[in-house]
């Protein structure tokens, strides 16, 4: 791999400074950084911080340190200097041995492995809904971002949590078993989590009529919420399932496998897998256990309702509930749990869990006690917290129903990429089969690009009309890009002519590609550090714009200097090669054709 430009330019400033000045400048004081457009050069050096070495203006120094550079470096083609930033521009020999490297290079990207091993949560649905556009958000994110990791070199384990117990679960049960006359996705064509999301909702609505009728004869509405009937016969049904109550638990293992059939159509459409599912029916007693011996050793203590907690204010937070009155377990006990067993069962260095923000105190909190139960490795826990999902029309509420389902948008979106595609009219020489698997392609392109693009930390507005514009920062854009340098590859073998680099001259545009190919691997760096897909996602529209502006200015096939040509074809193969990888790392497929 050719040393990342910068950093070569960094060591030649300091073997400069050295040379010119007697002096041993510190690595803080030299800042190197890409050249900004507006200039000409490659690599831009700062030589403010090293006036004070030289004696000299900032101007006068970057200029002899240029001098130096270029009459002791064949790499470096020219320089300039503006108000004491040092502007280096990098021979096209330079450039050609770095296209030479990217384009013989089949993992171009991938970095070595670190031998870290990372563990990635994400997903972690309830089984009391379907999924939706935040769920979209979560699986999108933690996918690639486990793909990113493997791309830095990382060996990553994918993981899912199923949320499958607790009394979101009940109330799903509860209704299903007062309203149903036992309709299953079987007998009603309705997909099993979508069936089972259908009575969380009508729970939900009992719950409402019930409390409105308890205010209505003079109780505050929060103790309406919980002395309603129908929630107090919801809470009996969770005691009965950690109780093991036979028809309890049956009902569960039945709705559940509806719902666990129904998250697997998704997650195929997706895209999405894991190499092992944990269930928190199965994890929290594992949390139980943890909390007896943080009762055991002081760190704990049970209040005289029975309910047990951890007083954290002394760490500038307030009690944490742990067990309660009842003996039931709280989401924080199975975290407590679930952690230890993984670290348990593999040598982590890291664990990345991919959680909305609304559960920023949840991970404060979980990492707090477990380091006050005594796990080193509680430091190695990151929360990789994302913003919400917004719509033009306000937030989701899936409670009342109002969520964007999943499956429903995935559908919409390869529908609306149907239809744009079918209002291009380039399609009549493709089979209908090929059609279709095209339009799926374009749909979840659209879907995850847009999605993914966005930097996880921030709240995203989500636009379906948007996102599948053939023009701008979107996905089918990329695509299109894509298909478009295949067909130009094919057309090119049908004339018998095969891509080889023949050493010639590259011209600006060229060298502009070069780079940002060049670059690659250190975008998969960056992104890898920040967890942040979006890093790779804006290369690759960076990267796709830069070859239509390429496109639309040199006629490749019509180019009479052959060598010329054969190189061109290299360097568009290698711009298809490098897309591909890092859609891929998206999870975006790309298409031959369209």
């Amino acid at each position: 791999m050719i040393m990342n430009p910068e950093q070569l330019i960094t060591g030649w400033v300091k073997e400069a400074v050295f040379k010119l000045y007697g002096a041993d400048a510190q690595d803080k004081l030299i800042q190197t950084q890409a050249t900004r457009k507006e200039f000409e050069g490659d690599i831009t050096a700062v030589a403010f911080p090293l006036a004070k070495i030289s004696g000299k203006s900032p101007e006068i120094t970057a200029s002899e340190i240029g001098s130096y550079l270029k009459d002791e470096y064949p790499q470096v083609e020219s320089f300039n200097v503006v108000k004491g930033f040092l502007n280096i521009k990098l021979s096209g020999a330079y450039w050609l041995e770095a296209f030479k490297i990217i384009s013989s290079s089949p993992d171009w990207g991938q970095l070595p492995a670190s031998g870290k091993s990372v563990m990635v949560e994400f997903s972690s649905p309830n089984t009391n809904k379907p999924l939706h556009l935040g769920h979209i958000r979560n699986n999108l994110l933690g996918w690639s971002v486990a793909r990113l990791l493997e791309a830095n070199g990382h060996n990553v384990i994918k993981v899912n949590l199923v949320n499958d117990r607790g009394i979101h679960i009940c109330k799903s049960m509860l209704a299903w078993k007062l309203l149903s006359g036992s309709e299953t996705p079987y007998n009603s064509g309705l997909k099993g989590d979508h069936l089972v999301g259908k009575y969380y909702v009508a729970f939900n609505n009992l719950l409402r009529e019930e409390v409105a009728e308890l205010v209505a004869k003079g109780m505050e509405k929060d103790e309406a919420e919980k002395s309603a009937p129908i929630m107090k016969e919801a809470q009996q049904m969770l005691v009965k399932w950690e109780q093991g109550d036979p028809d309890v638990v049956a009902l569960w293992k039945t709705m559940n496998g509806w719902v666990y059939e129904g998250f697997d159509q998704t997650y195929s459409r997706l895209g999405v897998s894991f190499d092992k599912t944990y269930y928190e029916s199965k994890t929290y007693l594992l949390g139980k256990a943890l909390v007896q011996e943080g009762l055991s050793k002081g760190v704990f203590y049970r209040k005289d309702d029975g309910s047990v907690w951890c007083d954290l204010t002394n760490d500038g937070l307030d009690e944490k509930l742990l067990l309660r009155t009842d003996g039931t377990s709280v989401y924080m006990t199975q975290d407590l749990g679930t952690a230890h067993q993984r670290f348990s069962e593999y040598s982590l260095d890291d664990h990345i869990y991919v959680v909305g923000n609304e559960q920023n105190y949840h991970f404060q909190v979980l990492k707090l006690l477990l380091r006050k139960l005594g796990f080193g490795w509680a430091d190695n826990i990151y929360h990789l917290s994302y913003g919400m999902v917004e719509l033009p029309e306000g937030k989701m509420k899936s409670r009342e129903g109002t969520v964007v389902d999943a499956d429903d948008l995935i559908s919409s979106m390869v529908n609306t990429a149907k239809e744009t595609s079918l209002e291009l009219g380039k399609l009549e020489d493709m089979a209908d089969n090929e059609k279709e698997n095209l339009f799926e392609i374009l749909g979840l392109g659209a879907l995850k690009y847009f999605i993914i693009k966005v930097d996880p930390k921030k709240t995203m507005l989500f636009d379906p009309k948007e996102s599948i514009d053939f023009n701008g920062n979107t996905g089918p854009f990329i695509q299109y890009t894509h298909a478009r340098i295949r067909s130009i590859l094919r057309k090119a073998a049908l004339q018998g002519l095969e891509g080889k680099i023949t050493d010639s001259a590259f011209n600006e545009k060229e060298r502009e590609i070069i780079k940002i190919l060049n670059a690659f691997p250190e975008k998969i760096q960056e992104g890898g550090k920040e967890h942040s897909p979006a890093v790779v996602a804006n290369y690759a529209y960076e990267l796709a714009r830069e070859f239509n502006q390429y496109y639309h200015e040199v006629s490749i096939l019509k180019e009479e200097n052959k060598d010329l040509l054969l190189q061109r074809l290299v360097l568009i193969d290698s711009i298809s090669g490098v897309l591909r990888k890092a859609m891929g790392i998206l999870g975006i497929e790309l298409p031959e054709r369209m």
